[in-house]
């Protein structure tokens, strides 16, 4: 058997990182993978070794500079998911990268989870009207603020790029939703739950009706759990077979989007699902107050009126095909509006 790839994977007991454990696992080619995990829990790095799972799991963080820089330094291949706003895991991510590419001479590849927050417009929820980001795109994308959600780290990846000794490719999720599930996530090691939706459904739960800023007219793509992991394993297949669209640095951004919702058809399907659970008496959501906007979500009450809108392009051009969209998605929320009645909320 020809060497094995070594693959590092941050973030696997997360709710996108356990599905890409999980989609990588089940590849017709997974035997001819060395994957290795960062967990910080020496207890749920027990629990994986347990599952007899064919990886090596390293207990640490993703902060840790010297643990980073060891285990990129070892591997042609890095999938971050645990956190896109750290910028010390990914400038130690990349110093342990450079020094793989002085060892091989090969560029290695780094895999970055970034969000389509990046391309987020605060509109209070009073319209839909934003520039719509299309990843083959990359001169607009370009123009981004480097001040922008995200966008240092994705810029700090960029340098790395341009510099040579690395090739980056920067998937952006946006609204993800979904139960996961797979191994990890059935032995309760890994989130199987996402976190925009239940982040709503609670503030409904304790004001007894959904909620959105002013009209809820912004909008935000979306994409389900399994969907988004597909597209984890398509990019490297897409980069191995050097697919004319698979674009690195620059060119390396690929949206996790399909269809869009609005604010309000989400607060809407949440007060229905509240009313048949008997936990509401409002089919219809009203608007958050300031104070409710500031007890729920504090700073990041803003997100929830913004727009975040763009094109999956290049995702599509290189054979992302998600076929679950919005009907799927708002029939779902009564589900996770169960869960969490179901855990005392």
């Amino acid at each position: 058997m020809a060497d094995r790839v070594p693959l590092l994977l941050t973030g696997a007991t997360g709710y996108i990182g356990g599905t890409v454990l999980t989609r990588f696992l089940q590849r017709t080619d997974a035997s001819s993978f060395d994957i290795r995990l960062l967990v910080r829990s020496p207890e749920k790095a027990k629990a994986i070794k347990d599952l007899g799972l064919p990886v090596t799991v390293y207990v640490g963080s993703h902060t840790d500079v010297e643990l980073m820089e060891r285990l990129a330094s070892q591997v042609d291949v890095v999938i971050a998911t645990a956190d896109c706003d750290s910028l010390d895991a990914a400038q130690s991510t990349l110093k342990g990268l450079k020094k793989r590419y002085a060892t091989t001479g090969k560029p290695p590849i780094f895999i970055q989870t970034s969000g389509t927050g990046v391309y987020g417009d605060f509109v209070d929820g009073k319209h839909a009207n934003s520039e719509v980001y299309d990843d083959a795109n990359p001169e607009q994308i370009e123009k981004l603020p480097p001040t922008a959600p995200h966008r240092p780290v994705d810029l700090a990846i960029l340098a790395g790029d341009a510099e040579g000794y690395v090739r980056s490719y920067i998937i952006l999720p946006s609204t993800v939703w979904g139960t996961a599930t797979g191994p990890l996530f059935n032995a309760n090691i890994s989130h199987s739950d996402s976190v925009q939706i239940p982040y709503c459904a609670r503030a409904a739960l304790a004001r007894g009706q959904g909620g959105m800023l002013n009209e809820g007219k912004n909008v935000w793509p979306i994409v389900e759990i399994h969907e988004l992991g597909d597209l984890y394993s398509l990019l490297y297949d897409a980069v191995q077979s050097k697919h004319p669209m698979a674009g690195h640095g620059g060119e390396g951004f690929y949206n996790a989007g399909h269809e869009e919702y609005s604010m309000r058809q989400l607060a809407t399907s949440i007060s229905e699902a509240l009313v048949k659970l008997n936990r509401g008496t409002h089919i219809e959501p009203s608007s958050f107050t300031s104070e409710e906007l500031e007890k729920y979500f504090g700073p990041y009450g803003g997100f929830f009126g913004s727009n975040s809108r763009c094109l999956s392009t290049r995702s599509r051009a290189i054979g992302w095909s998600p076929k679950k969209g919005l009907e799927e998605m708002l029939a779902s929320v009564q589900h996770e509006v169960e869960k969490l009645i179901a855990k005392g909320l």
